[in-house]
């Protein structure tokens, strides 16, 4: 049983929120660690969070990317995983997650909304669900990898692989999830799409509109970057998984 790290960024969170869903994590995987990454909080939640917790605390916005890059390169565990704070993936879907690359079958494990065999408790809002669904299309028909759902924010990755994803990676927004993905499969690491179990938290404090905005700008520098590496010789002699296959993890294909 590999050792494993999960970061969870967060800021201003619902404070009893996390408390719960740090507490399934527990139950569920206990991981080696949970380091929380929160930008600009109250002191009365530091105060509550590092009982349950290690906490970073930083004193400025670092966006979720940069939250979850500096809580990777301080994690020292065999892998390393990440969960949105507000508990939308429940603590055994990442169980789920994180089983892939305990397993040793893939380097990168993402979780997918839109994975046939994953079960949605509560959908988003119509306006929310549109732009999402066409954002998903427009990335898989513009980026070098594909997969159904580039922004579910619950993913893993062993040490070795991150140690060269991470050095491509400079997205500090949401779009760090999607270039997160492009740039592990640009690199030829296997990437296992897990279905999961989900809930929206329509008190989210993401925009849907202004965040649209972030990925589609962002959109294009990961393909100009992402692009970059797929041809780039120093990076053809990685072996590639065959992510077709690794795709159907979980249920059939509904392509």
């Amino acid at each position: 049983m590999s050792e494993f790290g999960i970061i969870i960024p967060a800021y201003d969170p619902d404070i009893l929120t996390l408390e719960t869903y740090i507490d399934e994590i527990k139950t569920t995987l206990d991981p080696e660690i949970i380091r929380i990454e929160i930008d600009t909080p109250r002191q009365d939640h530091v105060d509550r969070l590092e009982e349950i917790a290690e906490i970073n605390v930083s004193t400025k916005r670092r966006g979720k990317g940069g939250a979850i890059m500096e809580g990777f390169d301080a994690l020292d565990t065999d892998i390393l995983a990440f969960v949105d704070a507000d508990g939308s993936v429940p603590a055994q879907s990442l169980d789920d997650i994180v089983r892939q690359i305990n397993e040793g079958t893939v380097d990168v494990s993402i979780g997918s909304r839109r994975h046939p065999s994953s079960h949605i408790v509560d959908h988003q809002t119509i306006v929310r669900r549109f732009l999402g669904d066409a954002f998903a299309f427009a990335a898989q028909k513009i980026l070098p990898t594909q997969c159904r759902d580039y922004q579910c924010g619950a993913k893993a990755v062993n040490a070795e692989a991150w140690e060269a994803i991470g050095h491509h990676c400079y997205e500090p927004g949401f779009a760090w999830d999607l270039e997160f993905v492009s740039v592990a499969g640009s690199l030829g690491y296997g990437i296992a799409e897990v279905p999961v179990d989900w809930e929206d938290h329509p008190d989210s404090t993401v925009d849907p509109v202004s965040t649209s905005i972030e990925l589609a700008t962002a959109l294009i520098d990961v393909k100009r970057r992402t692009d970059a590496i797929a041809t780039s010789p120093r990076h053809r002699g990685v072996t590639k998984t065959d992510q077709s296959k690794l795709m159907k993890l979980g249920g059939d294909d509904d392509d």
